[in-house]
């Protein structure tokens, strides 16, 4: 009876100075009404819970509880307990209403982001509900700071049935999606006395911050028609690509510069960071397979569920080389990621659900691929669409000179839509013409026929 006494009470903080103890708590709780620290109609500690918090009689609290409802204060009725009274609270003034932040467009074809909206609430809440059912105790803990090993066991076997990784759930390390993922690993490189880090001639410039900020140098691999020549980074420590479906340019790398990449890596010791971050979404031949398949022991292969599901997961991976685990995993990458969503994923791979979510997700993105090229083809010949075979977006290849005045025209239609121009690495030399970016994984299904709509009409 004492314990259920202990915790049935609510909390209240209150600091009785003055006097005497009666006169001291009475003023405290005035002073809390007052200033509206208390608002109309809370319910406050019966004075036997209070009086146990404070450490004082029960008859003091009472006493001071019939003060403050002489005085209007507060209220008190059988079997309602001891409210504050009704009475009018001061306002502070009101602030002026938030400037809608500019730059908002209705239609949004900026890539980076899959259909939010098709997110499988449903049954990510089914198998979050089962993953905490069956966690274990130890599972609230800090834990593993590779993550939690349900989730790497299971992602060892989504990648090597899916995407060809060799890979061991030991060399696996979570991370909150794959910026983190790099940052982490730029950190170690640049720790280990690595100084440049080679890229493609057009991706993010988010990871080359990332880069920088570690303490690397990053230069831009040389490109020709057939995409990024990577087969000999030169004088870098370590490569980032996308070879399975690069980003923006949409291509894929050829076997040929894959294995001679890898030969690099081999002969000099040089690291490969493989970024496969929508590997799943292939749509006209065989999936290209990873390119860590090759040589584990020199390719980092990172993925994440940005695109798959959604990037608010916050949730990626590494597979490691043994000579780089220790020190990654020393960074505790699987601690910035909750217990419980690394749970889910473990379950909602290992049930199925997430190859049931890929494959009806692949067949929404091809067939708005599809209608994007057939629109294209009858409203504007002159632009020829490229890399759509695999991925969320298509790049599409416009008339020379025409790229910044179809993005402002872009604009004019209410369409957020970004050129190419504004993913190439400055010190890039020679460019892969004037074309669009265009997202088109991005909208609602609800919004997809307007968003094209406004798409050609800002075409030539």
């Amino acid at each position: 009876m004492a314990e259920h006494r202990a915790t049935s009470g609510i909390d209240l903080h209150l600091e009785p100075a003055g006097p005497g103890l009666r006169r001291g708590l009475t003023d405290a709780l005035r002073e809390a009404v007052r200033t509206g620290r208390l608002a109309p109609g809370t319910r406050l500690p019966s004075s036997r819970s209070l009086a146990a918090d404070l450490g004082i009689a029960r008859n003091t609290v009472a006493d001071a509880y019939g003060d403050l409802v002489a005085e209007g204060w507060l209220t008190a009725r059988q079997g309602s307990g001891t409210r504050v009274a009704p009475r009018e609270v001061p306002r502070p003034p009101a602030l002026a209403a938030p400037r809608r932040a500019p730059g908002r467009l209705s239609h949004d074809l900026v890539p980076g982001t899959p259909d939010l909206s098709s997110f499988p609430r449903a049954e990510w809440l089914r198998a979050t509900r089962r993953a905490l059912a069956s966690a274990p105790h130890d599972a609230l803990g800090y834990g593993d700071p590779r993550g939690r090993p349900e989730l790497r066991a299971a992602l060892a076997d989504y990648l090597a049935r899916v995407r060809g990784v060799r890979a061991d759930a030991e060399r696996i390390v979570v991370c909150s999606g794959f910026a983190h993922g790099l940052q982490l690993l730029c950190e170690v490189l640049r720790a280990r006395g690595a100084r440049t880090l080679a890229v493609e001639p057009y991706g993010l410039d988010v990871h080359w911050d990332l880069a920088a900020r570690a303490g690397l140098t990053t230069t831009p691999l040389p490109f020709d028609a057939l995409g990024t020549r990577a087969q000999d980074p030169g004088d870098a420590d370590a490569v980032l690509l996308s070879p399975a479906h690069q980003f923006p340019l949409g291509g894929a790398l050829r076997p040929e510069r894959r294995a001679a990449v890898v030969d690099w890596a081999r002969r000099t010791g040089g690291l490969i960071l493989e970024d496969d971050y929508d590997g799943e979404f292939r749509y006209d031949r065989q999936a290209v397979g990873a390119l860590q398949n090759l040589d584990p022991d020199h390719v980092v292969h990172l993925g994440t569920a940005s695109k798959s599901l959604a990037p608010g997961l916050r949730l990626g991976w590494m597979v490691l080389p043994p000579s780089l685990l220790p020190d990654v995993a020393a960074h505790g990458g699987g601690r910035s990621v909750s217990a419980l969503e690394q749970l889910t994923l473990a379950e909602f791979l290992t049930s199925g659900a997430y190859d049931r979510h890929v494959r009806a997700a692949r067949l929404r993105y091809r067939r708005r691929r599809d209608s994007l090229a057939g629109a294209l083809a009858d409203r504007a010949p002159d632009v020829r669409v490229t890399g759509i075979a695999a991925g969320l977006h298509a790049v599409l290849q416009l008339p020379p000179g025409t790229e910044q005045s179809v993005v402002q025209a872009a604009t004019w239609q209410n369409l957020a839509v970004h050129g190419l121009s504004r993913y190439r690495h400055p010190a890039t030399g020679g460019t892969a013409g004037d074309a669009l970016v265009v997202g088109y994984a991005t909208p609602p299904d609800h919004a997809w026929s307007g968003t094209l709509e406004a798409l050609c009409r800002a075409l030539p």
